[in-house]
């Protein structure tokens, strides 16, 4: 079986999900949340709210 994604339980910061996505592609996770921020802050969609969505909906 190939690899499932879901909530990181060792690296999180706040719910554990930049740290979930990181694991799942096989990256370090500072660089998905460096992405996450500056994705942020140059606007383009709107991952915060992309964030709370993987929240609530991606498994532990």
């Amino acid at each position: 079986m190939g690899a499932r994604l879901k909530k990181s339980r060792t690296d999180k910061m706040i719910t554990g999900v930049c740290g979930g996505i990181a694991e799942y592609l096989g990256w370090d996770p500072t660089i998905v949340r460096i992405i996450f921020v500056v994705t942020t802050f140059l606007g383009w969609g709107s991952p915060v709210l992309l964030y709370f969505i993987l929240a609530l909906v991606m498994p532990e």
